[in-house]
This record gives structure tokens, C-alpha cells and sequence, in this order.
């Protein structure tokens, strides 16, 4: 029986049970080796788009049971109907998506086709990957969890109460986020290195954003399990909520009856047969895809710019010629070293926020697959007293940006194309040299002695995976040069649906009644060192914005 036949047939026999009666079968089939998340009470209420049928209507459907689409319906359920349509599935069953030491894996085997992390090409010829499974890409990053900068509330557009936006993390963080009781060897390295090259204050662990070196939390607990944004389904009411897994989105629905709004969505099971499924009056459409598949889906729905839809042969439904525009990833870079010690530590715990922009972060490479992917360099698994690091970081605001366009008019399976433009304004290559010069401090601190190997004729050296840094961080045509070379992403992509552009402050889509993007697609810039906790955030914050709108407008009535 495949695994995911039988998480479904776990789903029918529990649908009518309280989670008390949960444990024992799920335990049952733990022993047959299906392994579940931690807390996978979720599946209760979770089944599959062939085995199931749409309710007449619902209160709200949300396209994406991702990082921002799993505590948004989780949120919306307390007191309405909610059906959240995921085009992956549950990821109870894949060692290598709940694990740190197999952290790397999901990317590794990521292809086009089915596998968790869908693989894509930029246009820059930067290998990427996106989230394809319940829990986004919560599910196939490192999990490291840090909280936005105050400089993305103040200029993100999005209407803030911050005592909410304090709640709405707090919700995320009580369920799925750790704080490290011990940093390993090489994460203590780390962190070590970059106070004594002067990234301070030693800040210790704090969820907030802060200049210096700090501890994050993350969504890997101590023994190495993952918690990701599907757990906060977990928090939903069980009876106002449907999850349909393998249930790719195709279009949005819209009605011109009176003004224009969204109505419903189309959507197809694994089979190919295509569903549609509808809101109610006072209901919503709402976007959670990603900052890839929300602008995409806008597109294929007839949102967009006139003259590219036009050229697809899509009928135009709203011409809104930002759709798509300012696409933006924050470009990584840095070096990958060969150490002389076996290195059992994986994963995120550290980061340094410098001053002038960059962020550097730093992880050992878990020793379980070929890392190709991740080190286009190198094509082997170390020996067994010999250990891969990676020592890098990111540009935090950068300035260039691009653009997404469907290469297919009709099937949203073909990914579109991406290009992101990567360091094409000068501001991000001074900013990338400024990296460099931090890196190479970090190198040269008495922290990172021992990770050299001794020499035999002259002093101890480190062994280089690939480019070394610049030997001159002040020579912009070298920076540039080794910047544009070792370009990688950070899978912090972002834009598409821009806030002011595409959305409001509420992200409710300008020109469209009933319908919202609530993800990345409407940042401006990825928030903090990494947005995941962010993104969770807005999930939750809008949800509850919505229900406190919604309760005010029933007063009034």
C-alpha cells in the first residue's frame, strides 16, 4: 500500500473522531513505518482532491497550505468556513523534509515534477527551489527563525498594528519554534568568529532583529525534528476547516455581475479532473502560492499587463501592469571550505547583522547526500574526519530587480519565467564587497584556526571548495567580478505582487472585490535575516485582522 494511500485512508477512518482518539491509530501507523510530524492532528480534517468534493460554498479558500497559507486558515477557521487548497502533500511520510541531518536532501532531490521542493532555473541561470508540499517552504528550509527589521514596518506598506503583529509571533513561535539549548562546535565557532571580527554587540539569543551577533530560534527542536507551518493547521477548528492535498489551483473564478470580484477557483486532482469550488457572498479568495505561483495564478486569471496577456491569447480581466514586476532574491555569497575535523553539527543557529548591510550566516553540510546542488564545486561526500562548511551571507535590501511571465497561457504546472537580475545596480555589488571584507575578518580570527590544515613548508592554510575571496575587498572590478561568479540563491525570493501596485495595505488586490495575496509576493524586500518567521506572522496577523474587521461590520449591522 503506497504511503499516500494510506494517510488517507488514516484521515477516513479518524475524520469523525476527537483528537483523543487520534494517538492510538496514529501510533498503529507510525509502526508501519508512516511517520508523522510530532503533532499531525491536522490530518483529521486532511484529504485528498480525487476523494473529495466542494462543499456548495465556503467563507474563505485560500490557494497555498504553505508558510503564510497554513496559520492564515488555521486563523480564519476559529469562526469561519475555510477550504485551503495545497497542490503538494503531507509531508508526514518524507524522513528527509522532518530531519536537520537530511536538511539538505529535499533540495538535492528536488525536481520538476512531484518531489516536495520544485526545482526551477532563474533566467540568471541560478538554480532555485519553492516549496511543494502541506507547510511550504517551512518544510525544506534550514529553519532558522528570526523576526523582521523595524526598517520593513516601517516602509512595507502593509497597515501595521504592531502589538497584533507582537501576538500574531508569539502564536507562531509558541508551536513551532526552539530555542537552542547549546550551540554546536561549529555553529559556537561561528559565532565566535564574528564577534572578534567586529560584528557587535554579542546580542546572545533573540527572536528580534538586531544589529551584532545573536542566537536565533528555530523551527528544528534540539533532537533534530522539524516543526514547520503546517503544525499550525494543528490550532485550527477542526470543523470549519478543509484541507485538500493534491490540489493544483488553475485559475480564479471572477463575477462582473455588479462590480468585479472573485467568486470561486478551478482547480484539478491528480487524475488531471478539474474541480471548481466557490465563496459566499461576503467570502474571499485568497492568494498564499508564493511570491512564484501568487503572480503567476494572477496572470492565468486574467490580471496583468494588457499587452503580455493579450500576446497569450488570455482574456484580460483587469489590465494591472505591475503584476509580476519587481521580482527580487537576495543573491548569496561566499566560500565553501574543506576542515580538517568531522563536524556533526548541521543547520542555522547564528547570524550577524553588520552595520553597512549584509547578513552572514554559516552551517556545516550534513554528511548524508551529494551536495552538487548546494556546492556546484564539489561532486562528493567528504571523508569520514574531514567536513564541508559553508561560510556566506546575503544582501539585505538589494536594489535589482526583475520580472515573472508565463511561458504557458493555460497550464500552471509549467513554472514561468523568473528573472531576478542579480547585481545589476551597483549598490549590490558595494554591498557584496562589504560582505567579503566581513568574511574575510571572520576568516582571519583565532576562532577559525583550527580549521585550517597544517602546512607542510609554511603556515597552517584553509582549502577552498571553489573561489577564495578576493584578495583586495576595495577593488569594485574583481568584487563584482567574484560576486556575479559565486551567485547563489538564499530562497528568499520575493515581489510580484507588490503592496501599492498590485495590493493595498490590507493586500486586498487593487481593482478586485473578494480577492487577497497574503505572502512574499507583496514584500518589498525579504524581511530580517530570514523571512519564514515573518511570513508565519502575516499568516496569522491577517487573520485575524480579517475576523476583527469581519466582528465589527456584524456590530454594526
Amino acid at each position: 500500500m503506497s504511503v499516500r494511500r494510506t494517510t488517507f485512508l488514516l484521515h477516513l477512518e479518524l475524520q469523525h473522531k476527537t483528537i483523543h482518539d487520534l494517538a492510538p491509530q496514529i501510533l498503529w501507523y507510525q509502526e508501519q513505518c508512516i511517520l508523522f510530524p510530532v503533532n499531525a492532528t491536522y490530518l483529521g480534517f486532511t484529504c485528498e482532491a480525487t476523494d473529495f468534493t466542494p462543499a456548495q460554498e465556503y467563507d474563505y479558500i485560500i490557494v497555498g497550505g504553505g508558510t503564510a497559507g497554513c496559520p492564515l486558515a488555521a486563523t480564519l477557521s476559529e469562526k469561519y468556513s475555510v477550504l485551503l487548497l495545497e497542490r503538494g502533500g503531507v509531508p508526514g511520510s518524507d524522513l528527509n523534509l522532518q530531519y536537520e541531518n537530511r536538511s539538505l536532501n529535499p533540495i538535492i532531490t528536488a525536481d520538476h515534477d512531484d518531489s516536495p521542493a520544485q526545482n526551477f532555473f532563474s533566467e540568471d541561470g541560478v538554480f532555485n527551489t519553492r516549496g511543494r508540499v502541506l507547510g511550504g517552504s517551512s518544510m525544506i528550509n534550514f529553519g532558522f527563525y528570526s523576526r523582521a527589521d523595524d526598517y520593513f514596518y516601517q516602509n512595507s506598506g502593509i497597515e501595521w498594528d504592531m502589538g497584533a503583529v507582537k501576538s500574531a509571533y508569539e502564536w507562531v513561535e509558541n508551536s513551532v519554534v526552539t530555542r537552542t539549548d547549546r550551540l554546536g562546535k561549529w555553529q559556537a565557532s561561528t559565532f565566535d568568529g564574528l564577534l572578534e571580527a567586529g560584528v557587535g554587540p554579542n546580542n546572545g539569543f533573540t527572536l528580534d532583529h538586531v544589529q551584532g551577533t545573536k542566537v536565533g530560534g528555530s523551527t528544528f527542536d534540539d533532537s533534530g525534528r522539524r516543526h514547520g507551518a503546517v503544525e499550525l493547521l494543528n490550532k485550527a477548528n477542526p470543523v470549519n476547516l478543509k484541507v485538500v492535498v493534491h490540489a493544483t489551483v488553475d485559475r480564479v473564478i471572477f463575477s462582473t455581475s455588479k462590480s468585479l470580484a472573485a467568486v470561486g477557483v478551478i482547480y484539478h486532482d491528480s487524475t488531471g479532473t478539474q474541480h471548481e469550488a466557490h465563496v459566499t457572498r461576503v467570502g474571499e479568495v485568497i492568494l498564499s502560492a508564493g511570491a512564484i505561483g501568487s503572480p503567476q495564478l494572477l496572470l492565468l486569471s486574467g490580471l496583468g499587463p494588457k499587452s503580455s496577456l493579450s500576446s497569450l491569447n488570455i482574456p484580460v480581466v483587469l489590465d494591472q501592469p505591475f503584476v509580476g514586476q519587481f521580482m527580487a532574491d537576495n543573491p548569496r555569497n561566499g566560500v565553501n571550505l574543506l576542515v580538517p575535523t568531522r563536524l556533526t553539527d548541521v543547520g542555522v543557529r547564528v547570524a550577524g547583522i553588520t552595520k553597512n548591510g549584509p547578513y552572514v550566516e554559516s552551517t556545516a553540510v550534513p554528511r548524508l547526500a551529494s551536495i552538487v546542488p548546494f556546492i556546484p564545486f564539489l561532486n562528493l561526500i567528504p571523508p569520514i574526519n574531514l567536513s564541508v562548511v559553508v561560510l556566506g551571507g546575503k544582501v539585505s535590501r538589494p536594489k535589482s530587480t526583475g520580472s515573472l511571465s508565463l511561458i504557458s497561457s493555460s497550464d500552471v504546472t509549467v513554472s514561468p519565467k523568473v528573472q531576478f537580475n542579480y547585481f545589476s545596480q551597483r549598490e549590490d555589488i558595494l554591498q557584496c564587497g562589504n560582505l567579503v571584507e566581513i568574511l574575510g575578518k571572520i576568516l582571519d580570527t583565532q576562532a577559525m584556526e583550527e580549521y585550517k590544515f597544517p602546512g607542510i613548508l609554511g603556515p597552517n592554510h584553509f582549502v577552498y571548495i571553489g573561489p577564495s575571496l578576493p584578495d583586495d575587498s576595495s577593488d569594485e572590478e574583481s568584487i563584482a567580478s567574484f560576486c556575479r561568479k559565486t551567485v547563489s540563491t538564499f530562497w528568499h525570493a520575493h515581489g510580484g505582487c507588490l503592496v501599492n501596485k498590485v495590493v493595498d495595505r490590507n493586500l486586498k488586490v487593487i481593482g478586485v472585490d473578494s480577492l487577497r495575496v497574503v505572502d512574499a509576493s507583496t514584500f518589498f524586500n525579504s524581511p530580517g535575516t530570514n523571512p519564514q518567521a515573518t511570513v508565519m506572522m502575516l499568516g496569522r496577523y491577517i487573520g485575524e485582522k480579517i475576523l476583527n474587521e469581519r466582528g465589527a461590520d456584524a456590530i454594526k449591522s
